[in-house]
């Protein structure tokens, strides 16, 4: 999406403490943590802010996304150059939108920019400078638009969701969505790999927010019937990374007239959007922008500041603003409550005898939030699963332990967490590893499972489609890996386990095959690579965090031949 005015004197910004006090801070600690269903984007950067002004008191906008902040180094900016919390123009615009009854989301990035994982590689300035704009704005929710290039960059990614994961552990309530460039057929592989990022990391992304627009298909495409497409393709997308995703944790998000690429989204097409979203309980409905929500004076091409289609002023707003009252909205008033549950990580392996603990959140998706009671089903004989606390306010987490007897049989278990409310059931999927006592998962904690794939399947390592095991060639044994990339794809194969927190590893494995890398992420990240046609040794060092859990991986390269991989170890 477009950033306007880039004017101005560049300006550094000292990173906010945890500490400070926010320029717009919530007046109470019960402050709405639902999505908004309804928030579209507004350029702060532009000079037309007074727009928001007439959506917010004459056109009933409850919400919406401020945009954009840029990472400079391991600094933040608004677009025009001026830092988060001391900007003349942007701050006193806020301050008002709030004044007026507004809730505010904060985007970072956009099409001339990238966010602050993307622009500072030190973990702690990212997760503080994240943490300026929570404090500065008293904001719940965060926005990260990652368009071009930024798209394929893994390592920014994964920088970013463990920032997510770091400051929702810091900040109760706290959801974030992450923008993302879309075809009508769906994300680019480079999208899915952001999502896999977050799974990795042990999280969720609250919404996955598409831009609907710009398909470069003709200015014929029918852009209505695009977006939905492009929704139902997501959506299926992120379910085969994450079967808990759900429509209530996707957006859409179209450029209202006159596309880049020729394309037109009309006021036909926005009531297309909404009917869909509607029928499906879509977590959010965006647009860019409030700035762009009025006809053109004049021929100039102002794509940043009107629509270049005939229409009444706001007219985009009046569109979309009902859906806010809509009990299909994820995350907006309506009269029905309801909620989701998830669980993060989704699965670890843990050695006989031992135990491994993992977070159950809810989130309010519609109306208020209620109580949620907690259980799990599907664990075999001699393992036990209980949560802490047994029920939660939606919006609230429980810790779940899973402690694994000593004669429990090796194997990969499903365990379904349910949660319980006046409104209904919804469940989550949790995947518990049993692995011998004796295996080579290090001290005190968790082992690698078929780390030579001798079971002949990839369970429970989860692999990119075209990954399979194969029977030669192999480093020993009877069976390897086949890692296969393709134009859009790295042939990624996974294998998440909970090792001893703060604890030092050593992860090897035997790979050959041009560009092979063995890694991991989440709670650790490290990596190496290799090209080569015979049969190496990589090994990578690495150091857990407090929670021990790590996800271990295996890939080839965009377009490249087939890696095969063999007896892996932590040890």
């Amino acid at each position: 999406m477009r950033l306007a005015r880039l004017t101005g004197s560049a300006c550094a910004l000292a990173l906010a403490t945890a500490g400070a006090v926010g320029l717009l801070a919530p007046t109470s600690s019960s402050a709405a943590t639902s999505v908004y269903s309804v928030a579209p984007y507004v350029d702060m950067s532009n000079g037309q802010e007074g727009l928001l002004d007439t959506a917010i008191t004459g056109h009933h906008l409850k919400a919406y996304t401020a945009a954009f902040v840029l990472g400079e180094g391991c600094n933040q900016i608004w677009g025009d150059t001026l830092p988060i919390g001391a900007d003349s123009y942007t701050d006193p615009e806020i301050a008002k939108a709030k004044s007026e009854g507004a809730s505010l989301i904060i985007s970072s990035g956009g099409a001339s920019g990238e966010p602050l994982a993307w622009t500072c590689t030190t973990q702690s300035s990212i997760d503080a400078g994240y943490q300026a704009i929570i404090n500065d704005y008293g904001v719940n929710q965060l926005d990260f638009d990652v368009e071009g290039a930024a798209v394929a960059d893994t390592a920014s990614a994964a920088r970013q969701m463990q920032a997510m994961k770091d400051l929702k552990a810091a900040n109760p309530g706290l959801t974030f969505s992450m923008t993302l460039p879309v075809l009508t057929s769906g994300l680019t592989g480079d999208g899915v790999n952001i999502l896999k990022a977050a799974k990795n990391a042990g999280i969720r992304i609250d919404v996955v927010n598409i831009m609907a627009m710009d398909y470069y298909a003709g200015s014929g495409t029918e852009m209505g019937q695009g977006a939905v497409s492009a929704a139902q393709a997501t959506l299926a997308q992120m379910q085969s990374v994450d079967p808990g995703y759900t429509y209530a944790n996707l957006g859409i998000t179209p450029m209202i007239g006159k596309n880049d690429d020729g394309s037109t989204f009309t006021l036909a097409d926005a009531q297309t959007v909404e009917t869909f979203a509607a029928q499906n309980g879509v977590g959010r409905l965006a647009f860019w922008s409030v700035d762009r929500d009025q006809p053109c004076s004049g021929s100039a091409n102002s794509l940043s500041t009107c629509s270049e289609i005939s229409q009444n002023s706001l007219a985009f707003t009046d569109a979309f603003v009902p859906y806010e009252g809509s009990s299909g909205g994820g995350g907006g008033g309506g009269s029905s409550s309801d909620f989701s549950v998830s669980v993060a990580p989704g699965s670890a392996s843990v050695a006989q005898g031992g135990s491994t603990t993992a977070s159950v959140a809810t989130a309010v998706t519609a109306g208020s939030a209620e109580s949620v009671s907690l259980a799990a089903s599907g664990a075999p004989s001699g393992v036990s699963v209980s949560f802490s606390p047994g029920s939660v306010t939606s919006g609230g987490s429980s810790t779940m332990t899973a402690s694994v007897g000593s004669s429990v049989a090796a194997g990969a278990y499903p365990i379904t967490v349910t949660g319980t409310a006046a409104s209904g059931s919804h469940t989550a999927t949790y995947t518990l590893t049993v692995t011998s006592s004796g295996g080579g998962g290090g001290t005190g904690g968790g082992a690698l499972a078929n780390a030579g794939f001798e079971s002949g399947s990839l369970s429970p390592w989860t692999c990119q489609s075209g990954s399979a095991v194969v029977s030669s060639p192999v480093h020993s044994g009877s069976h390897a890996l086949q890692v296969a990339p393709s134009s859009g794809t790295t042939g990624e194969c996974d294998q998440s386990l909970t090792l001893q927190p703060n604890h030092s590893y050593t992860l090897t494995g035997w790979v050959q095959g041009p560009y092979a890398y063995i890694g991991v992420s989440g709670g650790a990240s490290a990596s190496t690579w290799s090209n080569s046609t015979s049969w190496n040794q990589l090994t990578v060092s690495f150091t857990t965090g407090g929670s021990g859990a790590v996800t271990v991986y295996v890939h080839g390269w965009y377009g490249q031949g087939d890696v095969y991989a063999d007896d892996f170890s932590v040890a």
